[in-house]
């Protein structure tokens, strides 16, 4: 089943710290993302393996835009 990670804030992608295939944890760290000069961690709601990631580096999001897929 596919999990969607979505942006809980508008904001700028600062940082992608996994790979399509990686496998994480709950609350592992998947994106840094940028917001009213913040970092704020993303973090994976359950164990599962990268199956997408939607967004790039420097990349700016909005609120619940789906970052990355989970498996």
């Amino acid at each position: 089943m596919a999990v969607e990670v979505v942006a809980p804030m508008p904001g700028t992608i600062a940082e992608i710290l996994v790979e399509v295939g990686d496998n994480v944890r709950t609350d592992e760290e998947l994106i840094i993302l940028e917001a009213m000069k913040m970092e704020n961690p993303i973090v994976a709601p359950a164990d599962g393996t990268v199956k997408e990631i939607k967004v790039a580096e420097e990349d700016k999001v909005d609120t619940n835009q789906v970052l990355l897929v989970l498996e």
